[in-house]
């Protein structure tokens, strides 16, 4: 009886094993695509946001549950795609955030209380937004586009 336990244990504790193995190799399987090979929306964001940037590169990464995809532009942007070619983030470095891609509330909260600044990074998630200004400064707006958070 003991012995069938710890069997069972052993069997356990392999199969666990195996299975953080199997896991950790197949969420590191990352690929190199050329941009007709991301998502027809992803493609349409760039085209129509940053036309005439080169793309260093694009990326394909792929997770256990779904893909997703980063495209590096020569100006030094960082993009950011779901699975359907959604964007998710948009990092422009020192530069200013394609003003197409930021909602009209936003543009107004930041012209009117940190007048000078540029938005250089915005984020869209499921239930909120999140950007960074140029002095560094972080807010998070709710889907109402109310702000919730603010981190320097």
């Amino acid at each position: 009886m003991k012995m069938k336990k710890i069997m069972k244990k052993i069997l356990l504790i392999l199969v666990a094993i195996f299975s953080v193995g199997v896991l950790a190799a197949a969420a590191d399987n990352d690929k190199l695509i050329n941009k007709s090979q991301l998502p027809i929306a992803a493609q349409q964001f760039i085209d129509a946001n940053f036309a005439g940037v080169d793309i260093m590169y694009a990326k394909e990464e792929c997770n256990i549950l779904f893909n997703s995809y980063e495209v590096r532009l020569a100006n030094g942007a960082k993009l950011e795609f779901s699975n359907k070619g959604n964007w998710e983030e948009v990092d422009c470095q020192q530069n200013e955030v394609p003003a197409s891609i930021i909602p009209q509330p936003i543009k107004d909260y930041v012209n009117r209380n940190y007048s000078g600044e540029k938005i250089v990074v915005i984020e869209k998630n499921r239930n909120d937004y999140e950007i960074k200004l140029s002095n560094r400064l972080e807010l998070k707006f709710d889907k109402d586009f109310n702000l919730y958070d603010i981190d320097d």
